[in-house]
């Protein structure tokens, strides 16, 4: 990987290349088929992140092939989630992890310093949505930020929010977490002036359907600037976070 890349730096210094053509090829450079999977070695220059292995439907073998072959082309930082407890105690006999049971996500390599423009605040509406705050708050910090957790703080007891109303002011990006009726992210909609990314968790009784209750009543709300991701995605809402709270790189 690193000498492809150098080669493609050579040729514009040598004047064979121009920029632009350099650029393209850099944001289309190569994966390695290993069988069962072609890992993205070049995401990171396209999108600024690594490849994060899903691991959901892949067997622990298959989890530590892709290890491997992200670690022998230089990536040495690898987050993955969804897998198991036992899932994770195979991989761990390969390679050193560390893994978060709650989260159902583990990462080789250590977490980074925080470079981001300010805080994140990851809110849930009660104890039941913490295993995807977690994967949030985790991704979150894989990535480079500073992650404060406002766990419990649901509308079922508004004054348990209000009492943290200087750290939703102050965040730069919040992601508010919750199922049942999910109305949470509409209340901090109203009070932050930062992006908020609504997270439906699939936390409630029958007729919250799973989770389509709460992302409904997210994609309806009233507040301005709230975006919705999937039902129990707190990969997606961190990843995103991060996207927002790095946003100061672009200028």
């Amino acid at each position: 990987m690193e000498t492809d890349t150098k080669h493609v730096l050579e040729a514009v210094r040598d004047g064979s290349l121009t920029v632009e053509q350099a650029l393209m090829k850099l944001r289309s450079a190569p994966f390695e088929d290993i069988g069962f999977a072609k890992v993205d070695l070049h995401r990171k220059i396209r999108q600024g992140v690594p490849e994060v292995i899903y691991g959901a439907g892949k067997t622990p073998e298959q989890i530590i092939g892709i290890i491997d072959s992200m670690k022998k082309n230089g990536q040495d930082r690898i987050l993955i989630t969804r897998i198991n407890e036992e899932a994770a105690e195979k991989i761990s006999a390969a390679h050193a992890i560390s893994f978060n049971k709650n989260a159902r996500l583990a990462f080789c390599g250590e977490l980074p310093p925080a470079d981001g423009i300010g805080k994140i605040a990851v809110c849930t509406g009660g104890t039941s949505d913490i295993p995807v705050a977690e994967e949030a708050a985790l991704t979150a910090e894989f990535l480079g930020n500073s992650v404060e957790r406002l766990y419990d703080v649901g509308v079922s007891g508004l004054h348990r929010l209000l009492a943290h109303k200087e750290t939703i002011m102050n965040a730069s990006v919040i992601i508010a977490i919750a199922g049942m009726e999910g109305a949470l992210a509409s209340v901090i909609g109203g009070l932050a002036d930062c992006p908020v990314i609504a997270v439906p968790t699939s936390v409630g009784y029958g007729a919250s359907f799973g989770g389509l209750s709460a992302l409904l009543s997210m994609l309806n709300s009233c507040a301005s600037g709230v975006t919705v991701v999937n039902i129990d995605n707190g990969f997606g809402a961190g990843y995103f976070a991060s996207m927002v709270n790095h946003m100061d790189r672009r200028k």
